[in-house]
């Protein structure tokens, strides 16, 4: 077997080669795209070879690297090697084994990885094998994540510039929330005290009509008589300042709300198109854009989680328990993969106010004194669970059958 340790960058890969008694064969820096991979292949060729000089199978070669994803995991996949995403928190405390200096280098990262994938390989997670339709929604449903999350930055942002010289508008356009396509139209018309208590009640109407807000009449006189009221203001420079930002951020929010909306057809679309969809959207608590985010994040490879507490455990809604001698302590798993913890977390408050089975066990774990978090996530964990059984078997979920003894025990 050949043993490759691949430390990336964004311009190039610190590779070492060993074979299986640990001798490094060979250590190069490739450069990243064609030409890199091209001649990682090369030395692959001239090193695989068994005593009889015959070509070794691809599936001897065995990759440790710092990824799961990119154009080049993938070629390395197509190639048919084994490839190991390794976490850098685990590559890091594997280096400890050499000193305990934490000095730093690629080349000593490369030793490290290849040497881990050659060790320890039975105790890594190969890269998940799944499919394309699976790897698009991820694509998808994370940058539709990330994009919601930049605009609640930029929101909080446009929130305390006005809180700095224009707090009447926070009153009048709170039920509308600073997202609103009206609160944004009319922002950008007026964005300073003076320009907002001109602002006439048609114009302000129409912007809510665009919106389609109901009872615009009321909602119309509620805004106008709330920037109109007195208030501590700015200089006229000053004001004159934060009346640019607040435009600018304005703008800067509707492009995001009309971008969230085109990727939230993007992650529909593809999510519907999967075959595990169904199963997925029967689940309690789930919708598109929630089910989109869990399907994302396990993946669908059938062989990726051995079991139910496989999965949970990756989900991080499983406990820890840590004991030595007398001392035994239960405690949560911090370290995860935040966007699934997030998915999950949505679920099951979802779940809680729409599935019986889900609110008499989230009950049973508040009357055990639990708190809020600490229930919720119990239930997140048994979700899991239940949508682990549901896609193995291919069946759709079922609430009696996923909650028989807890809806039994709350009905008695």
């Amino acid at each position: 077997m050949l043993f490759i340790g691949d430390d990336w960058a964004e311009d190039h890969h610190d590779v070492e080669l060993q074979d299986e008694t640990g001798r490094v064969l060979v250590v190069r820096q490739l450069p990243e795209g064609i030409a890199g991979i091209t001649k990682l292949h090369a030395l692959v060729a001239e090193h695989a070879r068994d005593q009889a000089g015959e070509d070794v199978d691809t599936g001897q070669v065995v990759v440790g690297i710092e990824t799961d994803r990119g154009p080049w995991v993938e070629a390395l996949i197509a190639a048919g090697y084994q490839v190991y995403a390794i976490n850098p928190l685990q590559a890091s405390r594997f280096k400890e084994r050499y000193g305990t200096s934490r000095a730093k280098s690629d080349k000593g990262d490369a030793h490290a990885l290849a040497d881990m994938v050659r060790i320890d390989r039975a105790q890594l997670r190969p890269v998940a094998g799944d499919t394309e339709p699976a790897q698009a929604i991820k694509v998808v449903a994370r940058a539709h994540q990330t994009m919601v999350g930049e605009r609640t930055r930029t929101m909080l942002r446009l929130r305390a510039a006005l809180r700095e010289y224009f707090p009447a508008a926070l009153i009048a356009y709170d039920e509308l929330g600073l997202a609103g396509a009206d609160t944004l139209e009319l922002l950008q018309l007026a964005p300073a005290p003076d320009m907002a208590a001109a602002l006439e009640m048609p114009v302000i109407a129409a912007a809510l009509k665009r919106a389609r807000r109901r009872s615009v009449a009321a909602k119309a006189e509620g805004i106008a008589a709330a920037l109109r009221t007195e208030q501590l203001g700015r200089s006229r420079t000053v004001t004159a300042a934060y009346a640019a930002i607040v435009t600018s951020l304005a703008a800067v929010i509707t492009i995001f709300n009309a971008q969230i909306k085109h990727l939230e057809r993007q992650v529909e679309s593809h999510f519907r198109e999967h075959p595990a969809a169904e199963i997925y959207l029967s689940q309690p608590g789930i919708g598109v854009i929630t089910g989109a985010r869990v399907l994302a994040e396990f993946g669908d490879d059938p062989e990726r989680y051995a079991s139910a507490k496989a999965r949970k455990n990756y989900a991080a809604t499983s406990p820890i328990t840590r004991a030595s001698g007398k001392s035994r302590v239960v405690i949560a798993r911090f370290v995860h993969n935040d966007r699934l913890v997030d998915a999950l977390r949505a679920q099951a408050f979802s779940a809680i106010n729409g599935s019986p089975g889900a609110r008499a066990y989230y009950d049973k774990q508040r009357a055990r004194e639990a708190d809020h978090g600490a229930a919720l996530r119990q239930v997140a964990n048994r979700l899991v669970g239940i949508l682990h059984g549901c896609l193995k078997t291919g069946t759709i979920y079922n609430e009696h059958t996923a909650w028989s003894h807890h809806l039994n025990i709350a009905a008695a």
